[in-house]
């Protein structure tokens, strides 16, 4: 059974999730993006933010940590081919996104910053863009 300090920290890292993901989806529509959807779950994962921008249909992690460079190295290649599957399985079902482009991006956010896009991730073997 959880200590009630333990599930303290669970709440308060869910509800900061919550918060970032809503400021990463406001930068994202302040740059043109429509959102599509919120934590959206499927068999091969969750997609923290769907936004779709001309033909691009952006699945986007949203990471928050004590700095930029922290954030950027948080998704791991395991995370990234799980993110991949999950939006093409959202391609498959929407028959609307038909001819999208799929890209995997990311919206970094550090405490005392600007929240940074960074646009078509990859694995770490190829290293984050």
């Amino acid at each position: 059974m959880k200590s009630a300090w333990r599930q303290a920290l669970g709440g308060r890292a869910h509800r900061d999730g919550h918060r970032s993901e809503w400021v990463a989806a406001l930068w994202l529509m302040l740059r043109g993006y429509q959102i599509l959807g919120f934590r959206l779950k499927s068999p091969a994962g969750e997609i923290d933010i769907l936004a779709r921008r001309g033909r691009v249909l952006a699945v986007v992690e949203v990471k928050r940590r004590q700095s930029l460079d922290a954030a950027r190295m948080a998704v791991t290649d395991i995370q990234y081919e799980r993110l991949l599957a999950a939006g093409r399985q959202v391609l498959r079902g929407r028959p609307s996104l038909a001819g999208h482009e799929l890209r995997i991006d990311m919206v970094a956010l550090a405490n005392g910053g600007f929240p940074r896009h960074i646009r078509g991730i990859g694995p770490k073997r190829g290293g984050l863009r």
